[in-house]
């Protein structure tokens, strides 16, 4: 049977704190604001009504320490029918456990199992940040991370799962999934993650979004996922972390991939890729494409101030028209000021979520 635990975050320290309890259950904090119980309430739409906004958690939430058996068993010993997604960081099966007592069964509360490959670079590293940054996060628009395994050389991370995938799965079908309504649902659902991320004490940087790691619920509503790259921020008139270039660089701001120095609107530009791409639902590098067309970011720029382009040219055509000619010069424009080469000028991401609100409140076309 696994354990459960509860990781403090240091910052001065790569490596979690841990406390375990005397029998097997759920921890509970000396503080009753943001914690967890065992109950599967915990982890249901209840915590959101609760603390719509969302807290960075004194203490984390409870984490579950998994046994390697318990999410063999949960996952049907890891069978390819469980399977939902494989890459170079590992495979992500889903798994069912007893919300209440988190152990396995055959029905229950659907989780998702990500095990990290052997042979993954910087999968320590990444394992740890997971553990440590994800794990004291609490908001509407954040992946909750319900536990993790280590055993050997298997690491593992058990999160809650969420139905309809990924943003990416979605946006480049060859027919549209969604409307301009929840076009709108899921960037303003994305913006307020990042918000919140920003707008904490430790001012967190994702470090790598993308629209694989913006997951959707049956309803729609995003959560960002992998900090396996987060980054806290500094304080300060000109706060930035000096780090090694990761992350996908078509989606890397251009100061970061330049000098090293990671700002808390490198995420900002990052959103506006990813804006690009559900506006126009066209990925953001594709050499399948005409070649001044292969980047899409360079491509589309120029038009994005122009708004007839922006109808003509940059909007997806699988919309077939049916969204506000106004809402979308408008969506453009915040995209473009997303996109500015320097951070300083780019919107916060209060601002993006106002802006995008602002946007969703215009109505359809007469």
């Amino acid at each position: 049977m696994g354990n459960f635990w509860i990781a403090q975050f240091d910052s001065s320290s790569s490596s979690p704190s841990s406390t375990r309890p005397s029998s097997p259950g759920i921890a509970k904090s000396t503080s009753n604001e943001g914690t967890h119980s065992g109950t599967g309430s915990a982890f249901s739409s209840s915590l959101d009504e609760v603390s719509p906004n969302g807290p960075i958690l004194p203490i984390t939430p409870t984490l579950k320490i998994f046994s390697f058996a318990e999410l063999k068993k949960a996952t049907r010993n890891f069978s390819s029918d469980t399977l939902v997604q494989e890459g170079d960081f590992g495979q992500v099966f889903e798994g069912w456990i007893d919300e209440k007592i988190f152990e396995p069964t055959k029905a229950g509360m659907a989780i998702a199992v990500k095990k990290l490959s052997p042979e993954a670079l910087q999968r320590r590293e990444e394992w740890q940040s997971e553990v440590t940054i994800l794990g004291s996060l609490s908001h509407p628009n954040i992946v909750r991370l319900l536990g993790h395994c280590e055993k050997d050389k298997e690491l593992l991370l058990v999160y809650e799962f969420m139905p309809r995938g990924s943003l990416g799965k979605h946006l480049f079908r060859t027919f549209r999934s969604f409307s301009w309504s929840i076009w709108l649902k899921i960037a303003i659902g994305a913006a307020r993650g990042l918000a919140f991320l920003h707008g904490s004490e430790r001012k967190i940087i994702h470090c790598n979004l993308k629209p694989s790691n913006i997951l959707l619920d049956w309803n729609y509503n995003a959560r960002i996922s992998d900090f396996g790259l987060a980054r806290n921020g500094l304080q300060g008139e000109d706060p930035h972390v000096s780090t090694r270039v990761v992350g996908a660089y078509v989606y890397t701001a251009p100061e970061y991939l330049t000098t090293g120095h990671l700002y808390v609107k490198s995420d900002v530009y990052s959103f506006g890729v990813v804006l690009l791409e559900m506006l126009s639902g066209m990925r953001a590098l594709d050499d399948k494409r005409p070649y001044e067309q292969q980047n899409l970011v360079k491509w589309a720029k120029p038009y994005l101030s122009d708004q007839r382009k922006v109808l003509s040219c940059v909007m997806d055509r699988r919309l077939e028209g049916q969204y506000p000619s106004k809402g979308a010069v408008q969506a453009a424009q915040l995209i473009l000021r997303c996109l500015r080469s320097d951070p300083r000028n780019r919107p916060s991401m209060t601002e993006v979520v106002e802006a995008l609100e602002k946007i969703q409140a215009i109505k359809h076309d007469p």
